[in-house]
């Protein structure tokens, strides 16, 4: 559905794309992750036609948009990091408005607009004047303006910035929902966790260049001793100590009165055999307990470059 090419933009002397490529596959719900500056914004103007390129491509449905004007902006629908909403307007006349903008009108747009407001949990607010309404409710009305038009391609600048708990639940349920009649969805959000729990795949940039392009399950793989461990035993730890470290899937390892701590980069198959070592060596292991390293600390790593491991589709050696 969308695939980038070598994607360069400056402003001035300042560089704010070097070289771009990532790919998003038809119906994928893809979460794109970077630092303030990485060049998130700047990738989503330009694939939705608001910001100019330097030089490379992108391409949606097989078209490249950077010379397809104006129909192929009717493909892409866009939600900016700022709600820019006309305050003076009910909900329905704020959308009844936008589709007029794509040549829908009468019958046909309002029935279109009471099904987008029920799509976005808003058909209860039809009436209401857009300045009365909550900061999410505001930001899932500007949701249904970008779907006016039936996008095949949807791009959200951080929707989730500034909602509290409830409204980024509402909006993440509503993008699920979205990615489930499918269409393809690219959010950026600094949210991760939340990015974890709800996005397919993913794509990590730094710098204006991506450090990541895959699913989730490679980029916690990707990421240096992406699983905690504490390690309990009944007695001294000194020769599990040894033998921890000759696994080549602990990284690590050290030792803390009667409990080791290290990094995990293994299969649970894998601690299955780790844990049936130690027992074979008469060591009394009481307990071997993993927990997830912090999901913000593995984006940082891939980030920075401190990659432990390789995926297929991982761009980890992209230089400046």
């Amino acid at each position: 559905m969308l695939e980038i090419k070598d994607l360069k933009k400056n402003y001035g002397y300042f560089r704010a794309l070097n070289g771009l490529t990532l790919t998003v596959g038809d119906g994928e719900l893809f979460g794109f992750v970077g630092a303030n500056g990485a060049g998130k914004t700047t990738t989503m103007k330009i694939c939705v036609g608001l910001l100019k390129a330097d030089s490379g491509q992108v391409i949606i449905d097989g078209v490249n948009t950077l010379d397809g004007g104006r129909k192929m902006r009717n493909k892409v629908g866009y939600v900016p990091d700022f709600f820019g909403v006309y305050e003076n307007l009910t909900a329905m006349e704020y959308l009844t408005f936008f589709a007029g903008t794509y040549g829908i009108w009468g019958t046909k747009s309002n029935s279109l607009c009471e099904g987008l407001l029920e799509l976005v949990n808003l058909s209860d607010k039809k009436d209401t004047q857009v300045d009365s309404l909550s900061r999410g409710m505001k930001q899932r009305l500007c949701l249904a303006r970008a779907l006016v038009h039936n996008p095949e391609i949807l791009f959200l600048d951080e929707p989730a910035s500034g909602l509290d708990p409830k409204a980024r639940f509402e909006l993440k349920e509503i993008l699920k929902n979205l990615s489930g009649m499918g269409k393809t969805i690219i959010i950026s959000s600094h949210i991760l966790p939340e990015l974890i729990e709800m996005c397919s795949t993913l794509g990590i940039i730094s710098h204006g260049e991506m450090k990541f392009n895959g699913s989730v399950e490679d980029a916690m793989l990707l990421s240096k001793g992406k699983v905690s461990v504490e390690a309990t035993f009944a007695g001294e730890t000194e020769k599990a100590l040894l033998l921890l470290k000759e696994s080549p899937f602990v990284t690590s390892p050290e030792a803390v009165g009667n409990k080791i701590t290290l990094g995990f980069n293994g299969t649970d198959d894998d601690a299955a055999g780790i844990i049936k070592n130690l027992v074979m060596h008469d060591i009394p292991l009481t307990g071997f307990t993993k927990k997830n390293e912090n999901v913000e600390n593995i984006f940082i790593n891939i980030m920075e470059g401190n990659e432990g491991g390789t995926a297929e589709n991982a761009d980890a050696n992209v230089q400046p």
